[in-house]
């Protein structure tokens, strides 16, 4: 599933399914999303995904075609959430690999992903997903693994900005795309613009395209206002 929100002149944004049916037609799309790198998916190690339609039908459809002893897929209505989740997830997983670089430790680390997914949350209900659905496998789940597996090509790029790199540095060098990076700030205006409060999210966009420091964009975060959790 490409996981990249697209931002658009009309302040809004685009999601895969949408961009689908601009090129199929209106039409049911099912989005197979989770904690499933396709490094362990070769290798059959066990894996759990979810199979998210509007058309039930369509998503036990794909849940049947899928599902292997190997491979379990549940379904899900949420296909907003779902397809939000996917990219979201992967911006603050920059933010994680940060905080891998500049050698934070686990309780920052478990801090960015536990107050990420309070923003991944936020988003996605105010844009009509269901906030049941990132707590599931395609938000948590695929963040956990994301945020941690050395497979994680976001991860990667955080972790070589805080130890100081540049981001042209980077993505220069990759043999892959790091979907985060242009999510990142697609995520940023839009939440700019809606009233959307994502400080996390902020950061990781000063840090790529304002070339703020690690360091002081952790100052920052740090040092906000005091508030209840």
């Amino acid at each position: 599933m490409i996981s990249v929100i697209k931002g658009l002149e009309n302040e809004t944004f685009q999601r895969p399914s949408e961009i689908i049916a601009e090129v199929l037609g209106s039409r049911a799309v099912v989005a197979l999303s989770g904690p499933s790198h396709a490094e362990e998916i070769g290798r059959r190690l066990p894996a759990t995904v979810v199979a998210a339609s509007g058309d039930l039908a369509l998503a036990r459809q794909v849940q049947r075609m899928f599902n292997t002893e190997r491979f379990r897929v549940y379904t899900n209505l949420d296909l907003i959430g779902v397809e939000l989740a996917a990219a979201l997830k992967n911006v603050i997983a920059i933010a994680a690999g940060i905080s891998d670089g500049l050698g934070f430790g686990d309780n920052a680390k478990s801090a960015l992903m536990t107050r990420g997914l309070v923003e991944m949350t936020r988003f996605g209900v105010r844009f009509g997903a269901e906030a049941g659905t990132f707590t599931g496998l395609a938000g948590m789940g695929d963040l956990i693994t994301t945020c941690v597996s050395p497979f994680g090509r976001n991860r990667r790029v955080g972790e070589r900005l805080g130890k100081g790199e540049s981001l042209d540095q980077i993505l220069k060098t990759m043999e892959a795309v790091a979907e985060g990076v242009a999510t990142a700030k697609s995520v940023f205006d839009v939440a700019e613009q809606e009233g959307i409060e994502m400080p996390i999210t902020g950061e990781v966009y000063r840090v790529l395209f304002e070339r703020k420091s690690p360091a002081a964009a952790t100052h920052s975060l740090m040092l906000r206002p005091l508030r209840a959790e």
